[in-house]
């Protein structure tokens, strides 16, 4: 498959993953048909995968059950957010796949956030297959059943608990200010009541604004009054702080340091805004009984934190040991209920 396929795949992928808008079936009718649509995917994907464990619930009612029977895990991710994921270049499809026409396979993605998913499914004995829902669409909840869990980066926070199960982290980062490499600004107060870049929603966005809640975090606020400028994602906030028409954009420290590596010509301030713990989705949505899947979501990545393999997987795709910090939170400290 030659890089243009690939993209041809992936931007079709996304279209049709936005277009997954269900309606909003009362509860009597919802256990049959989803286990219809199941039965369909499966039956039409075709293939065959490494044998999953035979489910012990009713995959028409246990949410870890219907992922077992069904052999595969479905993944949201982004093909253009390296090197937490992006499409493989070049990559072909797996072969004897059971991941649905509409889905890609494991060679076709690849970043930490997606061989962390690679890594959970295998632990699960099932495959991993992937969706690239938008970002917004994830954490707003209710995805219809679409997708099983998400590692996007995403920052565990008290508003997301609340439309959003949360597993154990599997990373945790810091978020830094950058800024133009010849500015003059050397710690985060300089920055006060300047033109201040974040993605739109994010949690960065919602520091600069003091509305952020973490869980069992004090945030202290280094920067006064802060003239905010929304961006719909990081590449083009941290390309306007480059131009020169923003003092700074805060991000995820990985994410600006990859812009950095790329040739950005832009500088991080050493001290650190605030850490999130970034942690997996699970949609409070669901229709089907959630608790078994969480448990063994949870037990796989503390798993691949004991094992070391989530450290070489930052190592390998950050440079640095993002992982370690995630290992030692206790997430029983959060007060999430799970029916």
């Amino acid at each position: 498959m030659t890089v243009s396929h690939t993209w041809t795949r992936v931007k079709q992928i996304q279209k049709e993953t936005r277009l997954l808008t269900p309606p909003r079936w009362s509860g009597a009718g919802r256990a049959p048909l989803l286990a219809i649509i199941t039965i369909l995917l499966v039956a039409c994907s075709g293939g065959t995968a490494a044998s999953p464990a035979s489910p012990s619930g009713d995959p028409t009612k246990d949410k870890l059950a219907q992922v077992l029977a069904r052999g595969t895990l479905v993944l949201s991710t982004d093909p253009d957010y390296a090197p937490q994921s992006f499409a493989v270049e070049g990559a072909t499809r797996a072969a004897a796949t059971k991941c649905a026409p509409n889905q890609l396979t494991a060679p076709e993605i690849s970043g930490y956030d997606a061989e962390t998913g690679k890594l959970v499914a295998a632990e699960m004995g099932v495959e991993p297959c992937f969706v690239t829902p938008p970002f917004d669409q994830i954490i707003a909840g209710d995805w219809g059943d679409h997708w099983d869990v998400a590692w996007g980066s995403g920052a565990l926070t008290e508003s997301r608990m609340k439309d959003l199960y949360v597993t154990q982290p599997y990373y945790s980062t810091p978020a830094n200010f950058f800024v133009k490499a010849d500015s003059a600004y050397t710690k985060p107060a300089d920055l006060s009541g300047k033109q201040i870049g974040a993605c739109a929603g994010c949690t960065h966005e919602k520091y600069l604004r003091k509305t952020l809640a973490l869980p069992g975090v004090t945030l202290d606020y280094q920067v006064a009054d802060p003239k905010v400028v929304t961006f719909a994602n990081e590449v083009p906030g941290l390309e306007a702080v480059a131009a020169g028409t923003i003092d700074a954009f805060l991000s995820s420290q990985p994410v600006g340091a990859a812009a950095i590596a790329k040739g950005a010509p832009l500088r991080m301030l050493d001290q650190a805004a605030f850490t999130t713990q970034k942690t997996g989705y699970v949609d409070r949505g669901v229709t089907l009984a959630p608790g078994p899947f969480l448990d063994a979501v949870d037990s796989a990545i503390r798993d691949l934190h004991a094992s070391g393999k989530l450290k070489e997987l930052s190592t390998k795709f950050f440079g640095i040991d993002y992982a370690s910090g995630a290992a030692a939170f206790d997430l029983n400290t959060i007060g999430q209920r799970v029916p």
